[in-house]
């Protein structure tokens, strides 16, 4: 009589993954494992070390960077006084906040510091009337251009570059942590196919 089929049995449990396991001393547990668990620490350390330092490097050097180049904007811009040439567009939510922050391109006509009248495109408030003033900022040279850096744009700007560069070092971190992690991963698997070479031939039944 055929044996009656077994009923379908559940898959096995995943094992609880074990905290630190690489720290715990276990016959299972391989050198690479607990250097590993070294580089991992070291790797963190070393960055807990290096972020005050690199946002406080960085961050310095940016915010002087940036002081200086606010200095010579400031040197070299002027605002001039300009009359609108066309109808500046309207916004389609007037009194909205989006339309507070608005500027649209409109022709504008100016004379610069050395008497030449100047007709140039500039980014003003909506629904301005032509024949309106304006102030524009004008370059050395007449161009128009962008008005000098504020004490707050220095201040975002650098704390900009200090987060990116405190980013950076962590990547740097991770990146290391996981190139060691596949040299280790090869050796591993190098030792494994070494030890199967010379075990495998025992294992072989005989004919």
């Amino acid at each position: 009589m055929a044996r009656a089929t077994p009923p379908a049995q559940p898959p096995p449990e995943e094992p609880p993954r074990v905290l630190l396991w690489r720290w715990r001393r276990n016959p299972l547990r391989r050198p690479a494992d607990l250097a590993q668990a070294w580089i991992a620490l070291g790797l963190f350390l070393a960055v807990l070390a290096a972020t005050p330092a690199v946002m406080v490097l960085v961050g310095d050097a940016a915010y002087r960077h940036y002081q200086e180049t606010a200095r010579q904007q400031a040197a070299t811009r002027h605002q001039v006084p300009a009359v609108l040439v066309d109808d500046a567009p309207r916004h389609p939510e007037p009194g909205s906040d989006e339309a507070e922050k608005a500027l649209y391109p409109v022709t504008v006509r100016f004379t610069d510091r050395e008497g030449h009248l100047r007709t140039t495109k500039a980014d003003v408030r909506p629904a301005l009337p032509a024949g309106s003033a304006v102030h524009i900022w004008a370059s050395a040279t007449g161009e128009i251009t962008e008005p000098p850096l504020t004490a707050e744009q220095v201040r975002s700007r650098s704390l900009g570059c200090a987060v990116v560069a405190v980013l950076t070092v962590a990547l740097i971190g991770a990146a290391a942590y996981g190139y060691a992690a596949r040299r280790l991963e090869r050796h591993n698997l190098a030792r494994w196919d070494t030890a199967w070479a010379r075990t495998a031939p025992g294992w072989t039944a005989s004919p």
